[in-house]
């Protein structure tokens, strides 16, 4: 199989990391390539900030949960979702400008986790270890203020770059023929595949914990789905002015 292939198969969070700088070259040049992705009528709808200021890092990883890798990773993106800069490009060329429509934040969104993972291709690629942190979502408003954001911009995720100091296993992921339709949705067999997967990841969770942790991949959802996650998102992204007509 080819090296990429094979390099995508292998991906694992990691949120433990060695202390050591990623040079500020390669750095760059994994914003660049993450810059080479896809992006819907080449809107490029994303702002990417890059936090260096200690404070700053250990404030988001208070906000996002108390993920203190936050802190100790080489370097710290939070992927925003941007169409501030689009909008005024069109308008000073002298469009009557619509503001606020829910496509825009699709957009912006697709186009903010499709740079990000171009980045995380890019830097697993060169050895590197990553974290995407959905938990800066916790409290997007003080993400926001911290980082000092304008309207039409919001923080979609956080990530974490670094040189890894653990290596975890590869968790398994759904047969593919649950995830896989051919012509139409058809769910005949998902019922077995999910239970054959909860068997799987059964045995996974025993195994990276010696057997203390006794789960599987349903049980491990019941939270997300028993309370209204994150409800505030719905007020702060019209607030944002996103997804409002």
């Amino acid at each position: 199989m080819n090296p990429t292939i094979e390099l995508l198969k292998s991906h694992r969070s990691i949120r433990k990391f060695k202390d050591q700088q990623i040079p500020r070259e390669l750095f760059e040049d994994l914003i660049r390539a993450g810059q080479c992705a896809a992006t819907s009528n080449h809107v490029q709808a994303y702002t990417i900030i890059h936090v260096v200021n200690p404070e700053s890092r250990r404030k988001l990883a208070e906000l996002a949960g108390g993920q203190t890798y936050v802190e100790t990773c080489s370097d710290f993106l939070v992927f925003c979702a941007d169409m501030k800069r689009a909008t005024e490009s069109a308008e000073k060329a002298g469009a009557e400008v619509i503001r606020g429509m829910t496509e825009q934040l699709l957009v912006a969104s697709v186009d903010a986790a499709l740079i990000a993972q171009n980045v995380v291709v890019a830097a697993e690629s060169e050895g590197l270890g990553i974290c995407y942190i959905g938990g800066i979502r916790n409290n997007p408003q003080d993400v926001s203020d911290l980082l000092k954001l304008p309207a039409h911009v919001y923080p979609v995720f956080g990530l974490c770059l670094g040189y890894p100091d653990q290596n975890p296993e590869v968790k398994p992921r759904l047969p593919l023929a649950a995830i896989l339709k051919e012509d139409v949705y058809d769910d005949a067999e998902d019922e077995a595949l999910v239970a054959s997967f909860d068997d799987t990841m059964a045995r996974y969770y025993g195994a990276r914990t010696g057997g203390n942790k006794d789960t599987n991949w349903s049980e491990q959802l019941k939270p997300l789905f028993t309370s209204k996650l994150r409800p505030h998102m719905k007020e702060f992204l019209n607030k944002r002015g996103f997804g409002v007509k």
